[in-house]
This record gives structure tokens, C-alpha cells and sequence, in this order.
């Protein structure tokens, strides 16, 4: 049966909360395929938008619709899932205590993905993972320097990087870089690359797209 958000009448509590406008590119239910939380369902819930533009990027987060809190809360009430992701884009351009005041009533757990450059008021997430960009933007200040998992993108960068925010979190990850439009062998040489990197770094762990193998959103 699908999570009964019902329970409550939304139309009368939070009404300026239910009002709240966002940029959605997607809603929909998977499985998370990477980090510390891998394997466990999930509603994602994408944001557009993104202060950064990685070339790895693999959403096209330009395309989206608005939406308000209301309908998000009731597209995300189609599924039996508790957990829910922000994701983008990048999330944190939005003001996201709206979408977290109501999705208590119902005791969601709230997870972000978020490149960090913009900070996390305490309470508002409950899973925080940060994937910096430093690889590509060395001027840009990562500002939420505490969470649960650090997410790193490999693309040949020194680990030394992150050393004055690691501490800050519990779960430490190097990714490989996939890239779509590189070949099959590419990607296998990074792979390995990063593998080695991993082995060599004992502090981090390896993080796979692993929805990506399996033909998965």
C-alpha cells in the first residue's frame, strides 16, 4: 500500500509550507546505488538547478518544472518508502524547511546530496553527503565541512585535497569518474586507477554507480 499521507490534513496545517515553489526535474523510487546507504529504497526527489556545471554531470538540470511542497508531498505519498533524497542539481539553492516541516508529520528520513558550498542549517537534514568539487573548482570554499559521508569524485586529484575536512566526517568515499560518452575500456582503466588509489589510501573506501550497472534510475 502506499505511504498514507492522508492522515493528516495538509490543506489546513502548513498552509504557507504547502504554498512553497520548487524547481523539480524528477520524483521517482529506486534503490540508492552508492555511499554508505547503497541498497536501500529510496524516494529521490531532484531538484534543477546547480551552482556548479561538472562535466561528468550526467542530469540535465536546466530541465524542470515547478512544483510546489504540496504536490511533492503527494507525489512522494505514491510510495511506501520513508527515506527520501535531495538530489540535483543542487538542492541546497532552495529553501528546504517547508519540505522538511511537512515531511515529519509523516516521519520521513531525509537524506541530501549536495557539493557543499552552500551550509546545512542544523535539523534540517538527517543523512549528510557531500561530494566536493575541488577537482574542478579550486576557488570555490566548501562551507558544510561536517556530515556523514564524504563523496569523492576521482578524476586524478590528490587526496591531500580533503585533508582539512575529513575529520568532519564519518564515512569517507573515492568514486571513479564515469563518463558516458568515454569508452567501455576508459572507464575500466579508471576504475581500476581509483581502486589502486583506495588500496593505497586505507582511510577511504570505494563507491560504485552501482544503478548504473544494473540499467537503473
Amino acid at each position: 500500500m502506499p505511504t498514507q499521507v492522508e492522515n493528516r490534513d495538509y490543506s489546513t496545517e502548513n498552509s504557507s509550507d504547502l504554498q512553497q515553489i520548487y524547481n523539480i526535474v524528477e520524483i521517482f523510487h529506486s534503490v540508492q546505488g552508492e555511499g554508505a546507504r547503497a541498497g536501500i529504497p529510496h524516494v529521490f526527489v531532484r531538484f534543477g538547478n546547480c551552482n556548479l556545471r561538472c562535466e561528468w554531470c550526467d542530469t540535465d538540470f536546466l530541465t524542470y518544472t515547478e512544483m510546489t511542497a504540496g504536490q511533492i508531498i503527494e507525489e512522494i505519498g505514491k510510495y511506501e518508502c520513508k527515506n527520501i533524497i535531495f538530489t540535483g542539481g543542487e538542492p541546497m539553492l532552495n529553501d528546504l524547511w517547508p519540505l522538511r516541516r511537512l515531511l515529519n508529520q509523516n516521519q520521513h528520513h531525509i537524506s541530501i546530496e549536495t557539493n557543499g558550498t552552500i551550509s546545512i542549517d542544523d535539523g534540517l537534514i538527517d543523512w549528510i553527503c557531500v561530494s566536493p568539487k575541488d577537482q574542478l573548482y579550486p576557488n570555490t570554499k566548501i562551507k558544510q565541512r561536517t556530515g556523514d559521508e564524504l563523496k569523492c569524485v576521482y578524476v586524478g586529484q590528490s587526496l591531500s585535497l580533503y585533508d582539512e575536512i575529513i575529520s568532519g566526517f564519518d564515512h569517507l568515499f573515492l568514486q571513479p569518474c564515469y563518463m558516458e560518452n568515454e569508452s567501455v575500456e576508459w572507464n575500466g582503466r579508471n576504475f581500476a586507477h581509483t581502486e589502486s588509489i583506495v588500496k593505497d589510501n586505507p582511510k577511504w573506501r570505494l563507491s560504485l554507480q552501482t544503478h548504473k550497472w544494473m540499467g537503473i534510475d
